[in-house]
């Protein structure tokens, strides 16, 4: 992080609290095989999904990207749009070795920020 950056800028801007938040948990499997390309165009689709708050993201030994949405029926949109479909075959064919996807309702967030 830059010594100017905000630390707040690299969270997702969510409201407050009830909304909802898909974690998804991955292990990739070797070589890149067009993975960056389709995970950018999956980010810039997802961004345009009605009811998507926004999206926090880190990858070392594993990954783990977590998207926060406003209700259920977006995270089902989402699921369902063709795009998102193909990447997610594409996925379980060459993408990744295992992986979780997990649903929760945020009930209470609390935050911190260093001045």
């Amino acid at each position: 992080m830059k010594e100017d950056e905000n630390p707040s800028s690299h969270f997702a801007p969510t409201p407050k609290p009830p909304y909802y938040a898909v974690i998804f948990t991955s292990v990739r499997s070797e070589g890149d095989q067009g993975y960056a390309q389709m995970a950018a165009r999956m980010v810039e689709l997802a961004e345009k999904q009605e009811g998507l708050l926004g999206v926090e993201s880190a990858r070392e030994e594993i990954g783990i990207t977590v998207s926060y949405w406003r209700d259920r029926e977006s995270i089902e949109r989402w699921k369902a749009d063709a795009k998102h479909r193909i990447a997610q075959k594409y996925g379980k064919e060459k993408w990744y070795a295992a992986y979780r996807i997990r649903i929760a309702r945020v009930e209470e967030e609390k935050r911190f920020e260093k001045k």
